[in-house]
């Protein structure tokens, strides 16, 4: 495994997620890695104290390269509708470019890992949820939304979806496009005067990263 300490990290993240995209989803072990890597498990432990902490560096690397894409289309688009449409295409851009990392986003790959893994899982489902509603505020501060429409509710409608997206794509063994029916679905997310001032999702153009490159 060569290179610098740091570099042999991301191989060794890289390779995980290569091996999650295995639709069979059986249990990734670190004998298993570290065969596929070609090295020995000791080998593994000189940069991971343990495999829940190589679990911990993928949800890392997914949060980092998250809320970086999102950050960076809120802070380029000034319309708060779109601004909500284009994140939501992008979590499910992130995941069809990324299936192995999908199932630890579903917890599909943390069963029977350290309890920890699905809690920083649960904590970053509800900061998305969490951001979502916040650009649903802006956007009926901006008139773009009815002025009554409870955010926190159509928040977690889209984080659901999302999930469900996810979850449909990963147990499939990745044959359903989770951007199937975006374009005509998302019509149907929204209240529909509501929907008619946002772009379609074929017109964004968001570039989703596929492995760490930390």
């Amino acid at each position: 495994m060569p290179g610098r300490p740091g570099e042999r990290k991301d191989q060794i993240l890289q390779v995980l997620a290569e091996m999650l995209e295995s639709p069979r989803a059986e249990k990734i072990t670190t004998a298993a890695l570290a065969a596929k890597l070609g090295v020995s498990e000791a080998a593994l432990y000189r940069h991971f104290a343990s495999k829940a902490q190589m679990f911990e560096g993928l949800i890392e690397f997914i949060e980092k390269t998250l809320f970086c894409l999102i950050n960076k289309l809120t802070g380029e688009e000034k319309s708060g509708i779109k601004q909500v449409e284009g994140i939501v295409s992008l979590l499910l851009g992130f995941a069809k470019k990324n299936p192995g990392m999908t199932r630890v986003l579903i917890g599909d790959a943390l069963v029977n890992e350290n309890d920890r893994l699905q809690i920083r899982i649960n904590q970053l489902h509800d900061r998305l949820e969490a951001t979502l509603k916040q650009v649903l505020r802006f956007a009926a501060s901006e008139k773009e939304l009815a002025a009554d429409m409870d955010v926190s509710a159509q928040a977690n409608l889209l984080m659901c979806y999302v999930a469900g997206r996810w979850h449909q794509f990963a147990k499939s063994g990745f044959k359903r496009d989770p951007m199937e029916y975006w374009e005509a679905q998302s019509g149907q997310l929204f209240l529909r005067e509501a929907f008619t001032h946002a772009a379609s999702a074929s017109d964004r153009n968001v570039e989703v990263p596929n492995y760490p490159v930390i």
